[in-house]
């Protein structure tokens, strides 16, 4: 039988006319595992590092990575930073050698341009209006997620209450004050994030005001990379993904679609 993704125009047509998923041949376990999932993404808000005038913030693949497998299979994106607005994205993260097939589909997408550049605020949402959360990196995080209470506050609650948190390269930096409330969050939990010699081979390692892997093991994570730097990893704890670098944006965001159905 030829599997159909649903796409939410299919969605909702779905959702009134039961009998288009019989006339399309579309499996209706897989349209009740799809419905109605809706994913918080938390992006930073900061752009500035230490002792360089260069710029950070959002890491542009690790947001269309995962958010085109979401909205690709039906799921609604809602996407919050600290500040709301239009976050800043690393300029390195828009080089040649960095760009995806995500970033090339996202630079003709209208729609999707409008909601990164109109994200809503941090302090505005509730763990309960959403099945997951998703936390791509860039260097931003380090200096604000990590540090701020209604970010840790949502990922505890979204763990307390039996919903996947999901976060990559130096997203899992908002981990940090999530343990700060609830040191289950990380206290020998697998886990893996930008690891320390990936930070001294992207020469950010002077630039940034710790190294991430570092605090993790700190807190009592149970930290784990790629045998080579920058390949693809992603660990699995429970209900906690984490992935290692742009690389594992994608395959952690497929983590968490499989977690969810």
């Amino acid at each position: 039988m030829k599997l159909f993704i649903l796409k939410p125009l299919q969605l909702h047509l779905a959702s009134f006319f039961p009998q288009f998923l019989f006339k399309f041949k579309i499996n209706y376990n897989l349209f009740k595992n799809q419905e109605m999932k809706k994913i918080l993404m938390i992006l930073t808000s900061h752009e500035n590092l230490v002792n360089t005038d260069n710029k950070t913030g959002l890491w542009i693949g690790e947001f269309t990575d995962p958010y085109y497998k979401f909205i690709d299979i039906g799921y609604e994106v809602t996407l919050v930073s600290p500040k709301g607005g239009q976050p800043p994205i690393d300029p390195m993260s828009s080089l040649t050698e960095n760009v995806t097939a995500s970033n090339r589909r996202f630079q003709d997408d209208a729609d999707a341009k409008g909601q990164l550049a109109n994200t809503g605020k941090l302090d505005e949402v509730s763990a309960a209006d959403y099945d997951a959360v998703f936390l791509p990196g860039g260097h931003g995080p380090l200096f604000d997620l990590a540090s701020n209470q209604e970010c840790g506050e949502l990922i505890v609650a979204f763990l307390h209450s039996g919903k996947p948190v999901a976060a990559v390269c130096h997203g899992p930096a908002a981990l940090l004050k999530a343990a700060e409330i609830d040191n289950s969050v990380l206290k020998g939990r697998r886990v893996t994030a930008f690891s320390n010699t990936e930070e001294r081979l992207a020469l950010r390692a002077d630039e940034i005001p710790y190294m991430l892997e570092d605090l993790l093991k700190e807190a009592g994570a149970d930290y784990h990379n790629a045998l080579l730097p920058f390949g693809t990893h992603v660990e699995t704890d429970g209900l906690l993904i984490t992935g290692q670098n742009p690389l594992s944006a994608g395959p952690a965001a497929k983590q968490l679609i499989s977690m969810l159905q």
